[in-house]
């Protein structure tokens, strides 16, 4: 397997990435989580992708082509803000609901 959800971003800015291993067929990803996904370059290091989970689809978040061995170093930074983002849209959103919920709307 070379693909894994991504569960969780140590706060530390060396800490580690906690993932979850998928198999080769899976389905979509849900709303607002993220899939990794690496393999052998052609010539050194690893070809890493990541994909986000969207209500309808799932788009491409990232590439790193080639990367170096600590490749989750690299991508770590982009994974914790668009993670962060996630959380604050779903924040958002809830309290929209509800404040529309009281409103009567």
């Amino acid at each position: 397997m070379h693909s894994a959800l991504l569960q969780r971003i140590s706060t530390r800015p060396d800490g580690p990435l906690d993932i979850t291993w998928l198999a080769a067929e899976n389905p979509q990803l849900p709303l607002g989580r993220i899939r990794l996904r690496w393999e052998p370059a052609s010539r050194s290091g690893w070809d890493v992708t990541t994909y986000l989970g969207l209500t309808t689809a799932e788009v491409l978040l990232g590439s790193w082509p080639a990367a170096p061995d600590d490749w989750p170093c690299l991508v770590r930074p982009t994974l914790y803000e668009v993670t962060g983002l996630c959380a604050a849209l779903s924040f958002a959103t809830d309290a929209l609901d509800l404040s529309n919920r009281l409103a009567g709307v």
